[in-house]
């Protein structure tokens, strides 16, 4: 039986776009196991009401708690913006989100022009519009990116597709002149290389995985929780039953030979836990 030091991290995404906060967890700490969960089955969030976003939260932090999580990490913005402060109130782990980088963005923006991309909900939550207003007398140019995380979860969507839509929906960043770009969404760093493309690569481009990381294994030394076992393992769970189009997605956006399996997870009441 392993230590509670051993025992594993899970983290959670409304699909695959968590995964690059995995793999940044995986570099930075190689001795931890980990466990992933892609909510496919339920994706995208970020058209979904807080209610039902609350309630998958809970489910799967529930199922990782239930599997001998030490830590949870919230690797997506829509669910960190809805449910991590509820999430925070129930558990007892160190429970870690992601939120737009705009604090970075600003801080390295040589014009005071920066954008952001992120999804419809998390533009409009509360917990968004709260980090916005602390950047009030900077130019920040917000773009919502609907469709976009579909199809960067469809394993048959073309590089041309991506650039199709990135250039007509980033066509306001060309506009205004941002020279910082600030990823609201995990999803997002899958198509670093399609926005440099559209942008031009004198845009600087904050992606979020590697400090979620870095915070990461600060609460896990905070907490004596960090594992030095070299029997570390990667569990790649998702909740659609289609494995086939998953695996793609693992040889397509990880490049790793990791294997992906299903698990079901059920709804939980939300009138319970808010």
């Amino acid at each position: 039986m392993k230590s509670k030091n051993c025992s594993p991290i899970g983290l959670f995404d409304s699909g695959v776009g968590g995964w690059s906060v995995l793999n940044a967890v995986h570099e930075l700490m190689p001795h931890e196991s980990l466990i992933y969960v892609a909510d496919s089955a339920f994706a995208p969030y970020g058209d979904k009401s807080p209610k039902q976003i609350i309630e998958r939260s809970f489910s799967i932090v529930d199922f990782l708690v239930g599997e001998g999580c030490k830590a949870i990490v919230v690797a997506c913005n829509t669910a960190t913006a809805a449910a991590i402060s509820h999430l925070r109130d129930h558990y007892q782990v160190p429970i870690i989100g992601v939120e737009p980088g705009i604090k970075p963005a600003v801080e390295q923006s040589l014009t005071g022009r920066v954008g952001v991309m992120a999804t419809q909900y998390t533009v409009e939550s509360e917990k968004f519009q709260h980090l916005l207003s602390r950047f009030e007398n900077k130019q920040i140019v917000i773009q919502p990116c609907p469709g976009l995380v579909e199809l960067i979860e469809a394993p048959e969507t073309l590089d041309q597709q991506l650039l199709e839509y990135l250039s007509s929906q980033l066509s306001s960043f060309r506009r205004e002149g941002i020279d910082t770009l600030a990823l609201g969404c995990t999803h997002y760093g899958f198509v670093l290389d399609q926005i440099k493309t559209v942008l031009g690569e004198a845009v600087r481009i904050i992606d979020t995985p590697s400090a979620v990381a870095r915070e990461l294994k600060r609460r896990l030394d905070s907490e004596d929780l960090v594992c030095d076992d070299s029997t570390s393992s990667v569990q790649l769970l998702t909740t659609s039953e289609d494995l086939v189009r998953a695996q793609n997605r693992v040889e397509k956006l990880l490049k790793r030979d990791w294997v992906v399996t299903h698990q079901s997870i059920g709804d939980k009441d939300a009138k319970s836990v808010i």
